[in-house]
């Protein structure tokens, strides 16, 4: 006999199987929790920890302080599962793209072609000094920080050379994407960002939330799933290989 949870957890994997397999044009949308299980931190939360010892991302020693702590997290964790199921169902043809607000990159190191990183990223690079553009995360892998080859300024992420603001390239995407999708996947964020691009969103597009938490997309998902992604995707994996 089945458990009543269990049941109504199976009930709900069910649904969104469903969902998916009625659905042509899918967005997934992802925050923070979609990347902790795989076993890191967040650059919010290191700002966090960084600005309680006195050092704040925004400020002009930021690269020397508060870098080094951050990528040396960032490159000891991994994408999680449910990072390399969303770039299976893109090559299945299932998922047309991610917008995310993350900017650890876990996304396309997991294989994922079509991301929208609306806040930048560390593979979107800028001098300090000079502006010019050094793209791809692989810069970040090496012993110490990066210098311009033009200028010998400090190479700095999108969100540190913005002051935490918008990547413009990938807000259009954004836009363009949700104005399209039938299916949005709303997985591990907090909120919908409204004017940068979920207004812009098809008003007939069925919305299912995969959060452990309550979140301001409650009252507006058809269908919210009280569980961690890796947990929803491993389930829906089985369900859908039946």
């Amino acid at each position: 006999m089945k458990l009543p949870g269990k049941e109504q957890k199976t009930d709900k994997i069910q649904q969104l199987a469903d969902y998916i397999d009625r659905s042509d044009k899918i967005i997934a949308i992802t925050g923070a929790g979609i990347s902790l299980a795989g076993g890191g931190v967040t650059y919010w939360q290191m700002a966090i920890s960084n600005r309680r010892a006195g050092v704040s991302p925004r400020s002009a020693d930021s690269p020397s302080s508060f870098l080094p702590t951050y990528l040396d997290n960032m490159f000891s964790y991994h994408p999680s599962f449910a990072h390399y199921a969303l770039a299976d169902m893109e090559k299945e043809g299932k998922l047309r793209g991610i917008i995310t607000t993350n900017v650890d990159c876990m996304h396309t190191i997991a294989g994922s072609k079509n991301v929208a990183e609306i806040q930048g990223s560390l593979q979107v690079n800028c001098c300090s000094k000079c502006g010019c553009h050094y793209d791809g995360y692989e810069i970040w892998k090496q012993e110490k920080l990066p210098l311009c080859e033009s200028c010998g300024g400090d190479i700095l992420p999108w969100p540190l050379y913005s002051h935490i603001g918008l990547w413009d390239e990938d807000v259009r995407k954004a836009r363009q994407w949700i104005s399209e999708a039938d299916l949005l996947l709303v997985i591990g964020t907090q909120g919908n960002y409204g004017g940068v691009y979920w207004n812009y969103r098809r008003r007939d597009a069925v919305i299912v939330q995969i959060n452990p938490g309550h979140t301001e997309f409650d009252s507006l998902a058809a269908l919210n799933i009280r569980e961690g992604s890796d947990e929803v995707f491993k389930s829906l994996q089985e369900r859908r290989a039946k």
